[in-house]
């Protein structure tokens, strides 16, 4: 969560920047330089997220070394695990804290005759971004532990689309479709790199 914090600080850092260094009144510009800190803020997330493995890695071999079987207590897979949700659940709280805001007014959503799903479809892109990151971050250091970087430009390519894909807002629909779409592909992919099987889910299921 503080690595995820950290990077949302230095990207914000950039936006702001940008934003007063531009003129206001420009509209295209304005919507160019979105869409520049939407893009950066992805990149600066992917980053930090590797920096995070990198020193979960050098921490994971201190604890090897202490211990007297030589094995390491925790595995990867948990420490990729616990990352994605600290990821998640840290960029889930910022969400929640800006709809929060957006909801003390002024005006009322839907007020002009537009449509009244925004604090539903907030919300629902919320709970999708939680679990996309922490299926994500279990991608993401597997790619970095099989040296797999196809797996780690994955998921920098899923992050983007899901992050552009909320231009697509004032359509609703064209953001929460392709998003679930693909928190179920990398839902099933994160789970068959963890082992899982098939057989293992349906005795999961039977409880057996």
């Amino acid at each position: 969560a503080f690595f995820w914090l950290v990077s949302l600080l230095l990207s914000s850092l950039i936006w702001f920047i940008a934003v007063k260094a531009s003129d206001p009144r420009d509209e295209p510009l304005q919507k160019g330089l979105l869409i520049f800190g939407v893009t950066f803020s992805v990149l600066l997330q992917e980053a930090f997220r590797f920096l995070y493995y990198k020193l979960l890695r050098k921490a994971i071999k201190g604890l090897v070394a202490l211990s007297e079987d030589g094995c390491s207590p925790i595995s990867i897979q948990q420490v990729a695990y616990v990352a994605g949700v600290g990821f998640g659940l840290m960029s889930g709280a910022f969400s929640m804290i800006n709809l929060l805001a957006d909801a003390l007014g002024p005006g009322t959503v839907g007020i002009h005759g537009d449509s009244q799903l925004y604090f539903l479809t907030s919300a629902f892109m919320t709970m999708v971004l939680i679990f996309l990151h922490t299926f994500w971050a279990i991608l993401f250091f597997h790619g970095c532990e099989h040296r797999r970087w196809w797996e780690i430009t994955a998921v920098v390519v899923m992050h983007l689309v899901v992050s552009g894909s909320t231009f697509c807002n004032t359509l609703y629909m064209g953001s929460l479709v392709p998003s679930y779409l693909l928190m179920a592909t990398a839902a099933t992919w994160a789970y068959l790199l963890s082992g899982g099987s098939a057989q293992n889910l349906r005795r999961f299921l039977l409880c057996k």
